[in-house]
């Protein structure tokens, strides 16, 4: 017993050191990261000799560390007051600086102020001046800028654009040449406005595609090619109107652009250089073909019956004069009937029916006419249907075009009365293709309707001739 409780002792303080040593380890860990990558290298503790030795070292280790650490701060503290100390220094000199160069710029601003005045007073009467030339560069530099002669001459605004900056932002006075330059511009551009030239440029087409051509301008109101093509000037660039004016403008422009002398016909737009409002308007007007799409479906089929009421009447006319010239030589033959003409063979009647009483010949050569006037009145129905029915598609599709107008203009709205103005003009165009239908119809009927009445008239005639004669036979029998 006596031996088993130093035993029991030693086991328990051994097992404590064990615990001890385990937590100062822990906390040298914890400490830094170089502690606890010797603690990791050493081997574990075997004895608890080897454990207090271990334990002496890391205090040891851990002593070093602190050590330094605290020369580290030291450093650090004196670097920091150093950096301090400078930058107080630098302030303080930049400080300094700052009211020399306050002082400088006041200077200079009562030193400005005294030049400036002393310019005024030079200048006197000439500021008045140069404030027209600043002016009248200026008008003129807007007129150059879409005037028509910088397409023959570019580059004319930029001097006068670096004039005005140099009289307006610098205060600076303009040389005599400048001044004689400004003259020179005002001189060139009111002669430009009188001449008809030619020379090249490049011309941008309207597929996108830039070429050379040789162009003619008609002094500051319209420029064309030679092949009569009406070009614009924009941004210091022409270019072909996408859309040319209809009717004689462009051969007359291919004329003039092609002729060496003497006097040509020539369509200028006096409100504007590169397309006023005249041309716009001229080239804008839809073309007989372009107002014929405008009417549509209803349009198409009124031209469709119109050109069929025109056929049918040229082919009855025809018809009627070619009848005509054989009832004319019938008359001329008139004892011998012939079958390929109307009279003919009415007369025929009378000739196979010699001694027929005059009230059954009579009966007979009715029927005969009667069987004659429908082939030779063939036709006039349909065209007077059609000169009726012409007027009446019109309206209709008049109606219809303003009924899709006026839906239009209750989705967008009647901001734009040249929008609601263009559907109203679309939707009369129906009315207008009846009305050119049916008039010209109305005309070929009567011509048509007068051949026939008029070989009918002959029939007429001719019968109640035959039925005297017969009857005058008859009675002196």
């Amino acid at each position: 017993m006596f031996m088993l409780m130093p035993i029991k002792r030693m086991k328990f303080s051994l097992a404590a050191a064990v615990g001890v040593a385990a937590l100062c380890a822990n906390l040298a860990f914890a400490q830094g990261d170089a502690a606890a990558a010797a603690a990791e290298e050493e081997p574990p503790a075997n004895s608890l000799d080897q454990l207090l030795d271990f334990v002496k070292k890391g205090q040891v280790t851990e002593g070093k560390e602190n050590q330094a650490r605290e020369q580290r701060f030291a450093r650090d503290k004196a670097n920091q007051a150093k950096a301090l100390k400078d930058a107080e220094a630098e302030r303080a000199r930049q400080e300094k600086r700052s009211d020399e160069l306050e002082k400088t710029f006041a200077d200079n601003e009562l030193l400005i102020s005294a030049k400036k005045q002393q310019l005024r007073e030079k200048l006197g009467t000439l500021t008045e001046l140069f404030g027209h030339l600043t002016s009248a560069s200026g008008d003129l530099a807007s007129n150059i800028e879409v005037s028509l002669a910088s397409a023959q001459y570019p580059d004319r605004g930029v001097f006068l654009q670096e004039l005005i900056d140099k009289m307006s932002g610098a205060d600076q006075l303009p040389k005599i040449e400048e001044i004689e330059k400004v003259w020179f511009e005002l001189l060139r551009e009111v002669r430009e406005t009188g001449v008809v030239t030619k020379f090249n440029a490049e011309v941008s087409t309207p597929a996108g595609e830039r070429e050379q051509r040789e162009v003619l301008r008609v002094g500051a109101f319209n420029i064309v090619d030679t092949n009569g093509n009406y070009l614009s000037y924009e941004n210091g660039k022409l270019a072909e109107l996408p859309r040319q004016p209809s009717g004689n403008y462009t051969g007359w422009a291919a004329d003039l652009a092609n002729a060496s002398s003497g006097l040509n016909p020539f369509g200028i737009d006096p409100t504007g250089p590169t397309g006023g409002s005249f041309l716009a308007a001229i080239i804008d007007t839809p073309t007989l073909e372009e107002r014929w799409h405008q009417g549509g479906y209803i349009g198409y089929a009124i031209t469709a019956v119109g050109a069929f009421a025109f056929i049918l009447a040229i082919y009855r006319l025809l018809v009627l004069t070619f009848v005509g010239g054989k009832v004319n030589s019938q008359l001329k033959n008139i004892d011998k009937a012939n079958d390929n003409n109307p009279l003919g063979r009415v007369l025929k009647i009378h000739e196979d029916n010699p001694n027929m009483d005059p009230e059954t010949l009579e009966l007979k050569l009715s029927e005969g006419v009667l069987r004659e006037t429908p082939k030779l009145e063939s036709g006039l129905t349909l065209l007077k249907i059609i000169a009726a029915v012409a007027p009446l598609m019109g309206l209709l599709g008049t109606v219809t075009g303003m009924i899709i107008t006026f839906q239009a203009i209750t989705i967008f709205g009647a901001g734009d009365p040249k929008a609601m103005a263009g559907g109203i003009s679309g939707a009369l165009v129906t009315t207008v293709l009846g009305l050119l239908v049916a008039i010209p119809t109305v005309l070929l009927h009567t011509v048509v309707n007068g051949r026939a009445q008029k070989v009918i008239h002959v029939l007429d005639e001719q019968t109640m001739g035959i039925i005297a004669e017969h009857t005058e036979g008859s009675q002196g029998s």
